[in-house]
């Protein structure tokens, strides 16, 4: 029952059975039956709007997956998947259908890759990715969806619901069951939006990896341009400009802002303390870091900073990032 997706009538059951195989006990039984009622209507809902998008995708020694992400059908994907660009690759949609598409650019470093169906002016089903990387938290919920071991029409997608365990600067890790033929398929939030590809697979239910959003955000137009991504942050993703730490006191301090670069231009001080980027806190220089570097050059962010005992709103147009520069 847990490879199938069942009518609704059946769902309420067929969830708490799925629940229960990937959920701790220990967790599960300390977990509200409120909040698990609300993850289940959440999942139930969204899985009907999502299911369209994700695909199968037929490889030379095998099968795996893949989902759809914008009308002209733009696929994410798993490097691994993918291999190298210019590929032909067979594709099958939610329906059992099969239709063409080609292999675009990749990132080696971290597993993502692009696809592109042949068909661009037809009005494929779609899903949003999340650009809110940070917000994808450990000990929140998610749910995978993928074809394990091939399409299966009467089967269709396999639902598997769980939590993210980690996260790192390009990757997250759940719980969520994965078998083979689930590589390159997509991770939610429940908001029914992508937040990562899942990646590495293992036996062990709770070392599953993901490629995160922040590798594709980073190397969207290189990816579509067919390039092959091989050194670590290579990209367009967003330059501050400013190098950071955290002071005595646990909060995330300016020490230097660079000349020239869109953090001076904005205003921004050494001394400021960073309280929130947009309208997430930020907790640490990493987490803040990253959420600047998936962001790409041409973004405005909010930045919100403590200065003299005061809050202040600083707009920053995040630029290119410099070949030698790491700040």
């Amino acid at each position: 029952m847990l490879y199938r997706v069942l009518p609704s009538s059946l769902y309420l059951a067929a969830y708490f059975m799925v629940a229960g195989a990937l959920v701790s006990q220990a967790e599960l039984s300390s977990t509200p039956l409120k909040e698990l009622l609300s993850v289940q209507t959440g999942v139930q809902t969204l899985l009907t709007k999502v299911r369209p998008a994700v695909v199968a995708i037929r490889t030379h020694d095998g099968t795996a997956s893949g989902v759809i992400i914008n009308a002209e059908g733009l696929i994410l994907t798993a490097a691994h998947v993918a291999e190298k660009p210019g590929r032909e690759m067979r594709v099958v949609l939610d329906d059992g259908k099969v239709v063409k598409a080609v292999t675009l650019g990749l990132d080696k470093t971290t597993d993502a890759a692009l696809m592109q169906l042949h068909d661009t002016d037809k009005a494929w089903p779609h899903v949003k990715l999340s650009r809110e990387v940070v917000k994808a938290l450990p000990g929140s919920w998610c749910f995978a969806l993928g074809h394990p071991g091939g399409f299966d029409k009467e089967r269709g997608v396999v639902l598997r619901v769980g939590k993210i365990i980690r996260q790192t600067a390009n990757s997250l890790q759940t719980d969520c069951v994965l078998m083979g033929g689930d590589s390159g398929g997509p991770l939610f939030n429940l908001k029914g939006e992508v937040i990562g590809i899942h990646s590495q697979i293992w036996e062990q239910r709770d070392h599953n990896m993901h490629v995160s959003m922040a590798p594709f955000l980073r190397s969207w137009d290189e990816m579509k341009s067919s390039l092959v991504i091989r050194v670590w942050g290579t990209g367009s993703g967003g330059y501050l400009g400013a190098a950071i730490d955290v002071n005595a006191a646990g909060k995330v301090e300016v020490l230097e802002v660079l000349e020239g670069s869109p953090a001076q231009k904005a205003g921004l001080i050494a001394g400021d303390v960073v309280e929130a980027l947009e309208t997430q806190p930020v907790s640490s220089a990493s987490q803040f870091s990253n959420a600047v570097r998936v962001r790409p050059a041409g973004d405005e962010i909010l930045l919100k900073v403590l200065r003299d005992q005061a809050t202040r709103e600083l707009r920053v147009k995040l630029a290119s990032r410099p070949k030698e520069d790491e700040g």
